[in-house]
Order: C-alpha cells, then sequence, then structure tokens
C-alpha cells in the first residue's frame, strides 16, 4: 500500500534482502521508517495446508452493475533520489565498500511503520459483511507484515483450517491505502481457482480491520528453501520455474501485473520435497489492459525490472523478475547486487550478468539461454511468459505445448459455449448475486474489450479483443463464440452476459451459489424446477427453447422435472451439455 522501496542492510544481515513496496516515495519527517506495503502477513507466514475443501462462502450479495465502472486513473509519483549512506563518525569520510563474495541470503528484517490515527472511514470494502468471529476463531499468530497481521484461523462449522490475515484500519493513512487493499482482494477473486495462486475465501470487515480469510500453507517459503540447499539442481529449478512463469502466464491472461514477485511470495503447502508450491501476495498487483504503460516504481530491490526504476513499463517487468528468481534457483545469489540501494538499482540498470562464477560453468547452455532472455533489458526484445514455458529448459519432458496457450478469456468463453441454456441461465443468475470484489477483475476485463463503452460487446469489439490477449481464431469461431454468450441473442454480448461467460468454474460450483440459482428458478419452492417454471425464466432472460429438450437433457429420473441433486449434478459437470465449438 505505501510506495517505498527500502534498501538492504548488508553487511553482517546478507544481500538477498528487500522490501515489498514501491520505491521513492516522498515522506514526511514524521515517517522515520521506511514504510513498507507488506499487508499480508501472509507472505512472511510459513503456515499450513491447503484445505482439502473450501467452506462455503456465504457473503452478503450485492447486485451486478449493468453498466461497467469508470476507468480507474493511474497516478504519478515524484521520484525521490536515495541519498548516500553517511559514515557513523562525525567528519569521516566514507570509502566506496569493495564487493564481497556474497554467501548465503538471509531475510530482510520487519520494518514498522509508525502508529497513526488511519484514515477516517467507515467501510473499506463498501459492504455489510458476515462477522468473522461468528464463523471462525483465530489462534496464534503465523506471520506479520507492515500493515497486516496473520492468524491460524479454524472454521467453527467444518473444523477446517485456514489462514486470516487482519488488517488494521488505522494504519491505513490514505485513500491509496485503502484502495490498495480493495483492489488486492479484488484481485484475490480475478485469479481464484488457479492451483497455484493462494486462494481466498472470503474478506470481512468490523471496526478494528478488514479480515481476509484463505488457504493456509505449511511449508515454509521458497525464499528458506533456497537459503537451507544454497541452490536447487537443474532439474528442480526447471520444475519451479515452470510454476512461476505459469503463474506469471496466468496473471497476465487475465489482466493483472504482479509486480513483487520474488522467492518471499511464493510458499509451499507442506514441507515435503514435492510439496506444490503458491503465489501469495498481491499487494502491489494490478489490473492492465494490453499496450498500456505505468509509471509509478514499485517493487522490491534485487527483482525490479529496469524499465520500472525508468518509470515506463508493462507486463514484461514480472518476467524479468521471475527471470531473477530463476538466476537465484540455479546460483543461490542474486545476478544484480552490491552494498547500497543506489548500487542495486544501477547493476540492475547496467550491470554484466555473471556466468562465469561457480556453479555456473557446471549449469547447461540452456539454462543460460534462457535467463539471458528473461534478463534482456529491452522489455520488447525479452521474452513473455508463454515463450518461457516453450522454451527447451522449461518444458515438460522436453516437449512444447502442442498449441499456444489460450487466454483465459478464450478458455472460459470455450467452456461456456460447450454449455446448455439452462446452465448459461444459472450461471447468469450467480454472477449477477456475486459481491463486487468477485468480479471486479472481469469488469476490468470487459472495459478493455468494450472499448465504445457503450456496455455492449459488439462483433468487432470481440475480435480485436480476442487478438489484443493474444488469440488467433478465424471469424467464424469469433462469431461462435460471439452467439454462446449471447443468451438473449441481441447481436452483442452486455456485461451480465460477459460475467456469466467468463465466471470461473470454482464460483459456480459452490453450494451456496448453486442453491440460490436452484431458487431462482423453483419460483414455488417445491422443490423441483417444472417446465411452466423454466417457461417463465426462459420468457424473463429473454430465450427461445424447446422446454421439453431442455428438461429431458437434465432430467435423469424421467419424471418430467428437474430435482436439486439433478440440477447440481448438471452444473458441476464441467463437459455437460452439448458438444464445445472448439476441437
Amino acid at each position: 500500500m505505501g510506495n517505498t522501496c527500502v534498501g538492504p542492510n548488508v553487511g553482517n544481515n546478507g544481500f538477498l534482502q528487500s522490501v515489498s513496496a514501491a520505491v521513492w516515495r516522498q515522506r514526511g519527517t514524521e515517517e522515520l521508517v521506511p514504510t513498507q506495503k507488506e499487508a499480508d502477513g501472509s507472505s512472511k507466514a510459513s503456515a499450513a495446508a491447503a484445505a482439502t475443501s473450501a467452506p462455503k462462502e456465504s457473503q452478503t450479495a450485492l447486485p451486478v452493475q449493468s453498466t461497467p465502472p469508470e476507468p480507474v486513473t493511474i497516478s504519478e509519483e515524484v521520484p525521490k533520489r536515495v541519498e548516500a549512506i553517511s559514515s557513523d563518525k562525525p567528519g569521516e569520510k566514507v570509502q566506496e565498500a569493495k564487493p564481497v563474495e556474497p554467501t548465503k541470503p538471509k531475510k530482510p528484517p520487519n520494518f514498522k511503520r509508525m502508529a497513526s490515527v488511519g484514515l477516517n472511514i467507515d467501510s473499506v470494502l463498501q459492504r455489510k459483511t458476515e462477522i468473522l468471529k461468528e464463523k471462525y476463531s483465530l489462534g496464534r499468530k503465523l506471520g506479520q507484515g507492515q500493515f497486516g497481521t496473520t492468524f491460524y484461523c479454524l472454521e467453527k462449522g467444518t473444523g477446517k483450517e485456514f489462514a486470516c490475515k487482519t488488517i488494521a484500519k488505522r494504519k491505513l493513512t490514505t485513500a491509496e491505502d485503502v484502495e490498495d487493499v480493495r483492489r488486492e482482494i479484488q484481485i484475490m477473486h480475478h485469479l481464484a481457482g488457479h492451483p497455484n495462486i493462494i486462494s481466498i475465501v472470503g474478506a470481512f470487515e468490523d471496526a478494528v480491520g478488514v479480515h481476509v480469510v484463505m488457504e493456509l500453507c505449511a511449508g515454509g517459503e521458497l525464499f528458506d528453501r533456497i537459503i537451507q540447499r544454497g541452490h536447487y539442481s537443474e532439474k528442480q529449478a526447471a520444475e519451479l520455474a515452470r510454476v512461476i512463469v505459469g503463474v506469471v502466464e496466468a496473471c497476465h491472461s487475465l489482466g493483472v501485473m504482479h509486480r513483487d514477485l520474488k522467492p518471499e511470495n511464493f510458499l509451499f503447502v507442506s514441507q515435503g520435497d514435492n510439496a506444490l508450491l503458491k503465489t501469495i501476495d498481491f499487494g502491489l498487483s494490478i489490473f492492465f489492459r494490453p499496450g498500456e504503460t505505468f509509471t509509478d516504481v514499485v517493487g522490491s530491490p534485487y527483482y525490479v525490472a529496469p524499465e520500472v526504476l525508468r518509470k515506463h513499463y508493462g507486463p514484461e517487468c514480472d518476467v524479468w523478475s521471475a527471470g531473477v528468481i530463476i538466476y537465484i534457483l540455479l546460483s543461490g545469489v542474486p545476478p544484480f547486487w552490491d552494498e547500497t540501494e543506489q548500487g542495486i538499482f544501477e547493476q540492475v540498470l547496467k550491470g554484466e550478468l555473471d556466468f562465469v562464477s561457480d556453479p555456473w560453468p557446471s549449469i547447461s547452455e540452456s539454462a543460460k539461454d534462457l535467463v539471458r532472455k528473461m534478463l534482456v533489458r529491452d522489455p520488447k526484445k525479452r521474452l513473455t511468459a508463454h515463450e518461457v514455458l516453450c522454451h527447451p529448459w522449461v518444458r515438460v519432458g522436453g516437449v512444447a505445448p502442442d498449441k499456444p496457450l489460450d487466454s483465459a478469456v478464450l478458455t472460459r468463453l470455450k467452456q461456456f459455449s460447450a454449455m446448455n441454456k439452462l446452465k448459461k441461465m444459472a450461471i447468469r443468475v450467480i454472477a449477477e448475486n456475486l459481491s463486487e470484489e468477485e468480479i471486479a477483475g472481469l469488469k476490468e476485463m470487459f472495459k478493455m474489450i468494450d472499448t465504445d463503452n457503450s456496455g455492449q460487446i459488439t462483433f468487432e469489439e470481440l475480435k480485436v479483443g480476442m487478438e489484443r490477449v493474444g488469440a488467433k481464431l478465424k471469424e467464424s469461431e469469433i462469431y461462435a463464440l460471439m452467439q454462446a454468450a449471447d443468451i438473449d441473442n441481441s447481436g452483442t454480448i452486455d456485461y451480465g452476459e460477459f460475467l456469466a461467460a467468463t465466471l470461473h468454474l470454482n464460483k459456480i460450483e459452490k453450494e451456496d451459489h448453486l442453491f440460490a440459482a436452484f431458487s431462482y428458478f423453483d419460483k414455488d419452492g417445491s422443490g423441483y424446477i417444472t417446465q411452466d417454471e423454466l417457461q417463465q425464466a426462459c420468457e424473463e432472460f429473454g430465450i427461445d427453447a424447446h422446454l421439453e429438450d431442455m428438461i429431458r437433457e437434465v432430467d435423469q429420473d424421467n419424471d418430467g422435472r428437474i430435482d436439486y441433486s439433478e440440477f447440481v449434478a448438471m452444473m458441476q459437470d464441467k463437459g455437460f451439455g452439448k458438444k464445445g465449438l472448439f476441437k
């Protein structure tokens, strides 16, 4: 939330200290210690196991807006020069320190922000939430960040274990801090469902703070494992690189730039060597549109891309940061380092990659080739995340993907196209009852495609939008997608239809959402959806349909109506309905 980049304390404390925050923000004299956006203590939490199944999420639903929100304005920040470090002894001239051979990295200390009364604001989440302590019991502290503290969290009704990050409202001193908390929660909801991204369960708010309940990971940080091992074997490093860059590719395809990738922001779900790796801490992440550039300088010193320091960058900066992590996985040291913050930045901008020192002579040329191509200073010449995944060193079993990876939007549109009309209507009902924070990411994507801000996506806009996210489709395929998403056959895709067509299946399959959707169709509360009730729903949606066929497709016991178990079976079957439009 704060945009201050704090330099590492090199000396006796190691060289790999970094602070997750923006660089060079002007600070008042009252801020005697550096501020840092580490709102989630979860980035430092070495807490416990990914839950086998998520609990029911029963947030107070808000109606979906009929039109997208106003575009977000990105404010520029004035850079502040990093001052030279002065000597402890008065009158003594500071000599330039000679570079020393780095040993093992050590973790940064926790910088604490000075106490403040906070920003006077009624609600951060802008909605009424359930009371956290009625549903969960909080236990021991798992981690401490600048703005937030992460606790062990037990769901009272089920005994399931989670983590809860509590962000104290008194520490949110600016409107920007509040917006950062909202955006972090929105982005976590937007990315939900990816196997290597921490899962959010729900967000709560009371008079004291905002509480984010999420998946619990017990395996500790990737950072700590690098320290324990020194460095990884090439095979192990390649497997981890595949996960890290896969997350980057998923984020970018959903219009999200992480902006703070580093080993501290990856946790293992358990202590085992083959434990799943999860990305955490989206406090500096932001939504972006293809071609959009940013100027605010954020990130962590060793991992920040040169174009970020030059205040003109896009999502390519995440690939650079991932390249730095891969370099560290292979060698145990960062590619660009110095004993001062300013020195680190100068190395990032102008330093040479070292492939001479141990262990690089014993590392394959293929690995070096990948690192070189990820750490190209010109972002236009740098590999994309997808190109990294296709590199011979990263490929699974040495085999490249058969075809280019679809963007997340295209994948979801294809899934939606394969569904029957009842399932499409049900998803539309679910989408319209999600909270604003759960659909904020899809709103951003709708705005990106709806270039004339009409609230309707035309064929041409969909065609251009698919091209912008890297999808290469024939016009006939785009037309098929258009028809599939256009539930009311108006010739365009409105906002509600877009939400339904691009909603991730993990939201569709939650029990409370399924029951609410079933209840929408079951008008009389009999426990069955009858032909008359289905006809009424079709009229409300403006759909012409063969009602008997719609019921027959779902009606497993052939009684001419749809009960709740049959409805749930339809909704949870990813392949249910007609054949897909794409092979």
